[in-house]
């Protein structure tokens, strides 16, 4: 066994590079393919370092989910960046910090908030309209000609604001059953942005569009239409694009290694240090309608091993997990052995446990925000 799990002595998250090179060069690979721009989504990492990996695929503008994190990336040099969230107008300090130094692009959803931003920004800043193409979270609905006409309108009186698209996340894919219906899930939200875009053309107006799903953008193979996408999840996946069809075993980059500290052999169940603090609560079902909350494999020297189809965590407190194992399994582990486990969602794992390890034994740092 690798010398790189005899030091761990709690949950700890721990990233195969060359994996998650692999996946940015693909996605990197298929945006060249469709001549589209490749602004990736850092929410997922939010590490300055493997930032790095994506410069060296040749990726200058970056998107993030908060004005935080903005500005931990633009200090790490990044100079063109989407806060993919809509603007918060009670950090308008840090927005006019962030815009006096890079390309700062704003989401807006309100001709109310175009106006406050137009009067309170002193550096110019790119807007972007945020539009609903069926997620029902936030946005101005794709079909709501007025309120489009409206916000666009007010972005335009304002001197601040560079009315640039309109852009969308279809997170309406992660509730798909299957790759034909994110695919055609895909294929509506283009055409949606599109319509919203004749809106604005009529007026005489040049409009760009930008989409990011990772489901979306894993499952089609070109990109049409659109100017720019935004995946994110990609540079790792998780259990949950497994189970979507949305990437295959060997694209999984993370994992996290928990101690086994007890064994229930009346019911084939194990007890890990890893609860929902480390793993987050999210789930997903297995096809006998179980709720998952991460995937099982072991160490190997070269990171995991195959998870074990009829193994799961299947219950979580707050540091405790419970897995259910099938015999096999069961009969190999002994208390103080490592379990590696698959997040069902990578960005929020990983940023609970705030670091990497990665397989060759460094230490990679995430943003404290």
């Amino acid at each position: 066994m690798s010398e790189l799990f005899t030091e761990i002595e709690r949950p700890t998250l721990l990233l195969n590079e060359a994996t998650a090179r692999r996946n940015i060069q693909h996605m990197s690979g298929k945006a060249a393919e469709s001549s589209v721009r490749f602004r990736p989504h850092f929410k997922t990492h939010q590490s300055a370092s493997i930032g790095e990996w994506f410069r060296e695929v040749g990726v200058e503008a970056i998107t993030v989910s908060s004005v935080d994190m903005a500005g931990y990336f633009a200090g790490h040099g990044w100079s063109d960046i989407t806060v993919a969230f809509p603007a918060n107008l009670r950090q308008l300090e840090a927005l006019n910090e962030l815009a006096g130094r890079i390309r700062l692009n704003l989401l807006l959803e309100s001709a109310e908030t175009a106006e406050i931003l137009g009067r309170k920004l002193r550096y110019e800043s790119a807007a972007w309209l945020k539009i609903d193409t069926g997620y029902g979270r936030t946005g101005i609905p794709w079909s709501d000609v007025r309120t489009l006409r409206e916000v666009s309108a007010a972005v335009e009186r304002t001197r601040s604001l560079d009315l640039i698209g309109l852009l969308t996340h279809a997170g309406h894919t992660y509730g798909a059953g299957s790759t034909s219906t994110i695919a055609g899930i895909f294929a509506e939200t283009i055409e949606r942005l599109g319509q919203a875009r004749d809106v604005l053309a009529k007026a005489g107006r040049q409009i760009e569009l930008s989409v990011g799903d990772t489901p979306g953008c894993s499952i089609v193979s070109r990109f049409p239409v659109v100017d720019e996408v935004r995946p994110g999840n990609f540079v790792f996946y998780d259990l949950s694009q497994l189970f979507f069809g949305a990437c295959t075993e060997g694209d999984l980059a993370v994992a996290v290694a928990c101690p086994v500290v007890a064994k229930h052999s009346a019911r084939n169940q194990l007890v890990i240090y890893g609860g929902a603090v480390h793993l987050s609560k999210e789930a997903v079902l297995d096809a006998k309608g179980r709720s998952i909350y991460g995937g099982v494999a072991l160490p190997t020297d070269g990171g995991w091993s195959k998870m074990f189809t009829s193994s799961a965590v299947t219950s979580l407190s707050q540091e405790h997990g419970v897995v259910q194992c099938e015999p096999e399994l069961f009969d190999r582990i002994q208390v103080g052995d490592l379990l590696m486990i698959i997040p069902v969602h990578s960005c929020l794992t990983a940023n609970l446990l705030g670091r990497y390890l990665t397989l060759d034994g460094d230490w990679l740092e995430m943003a404290r925000l």
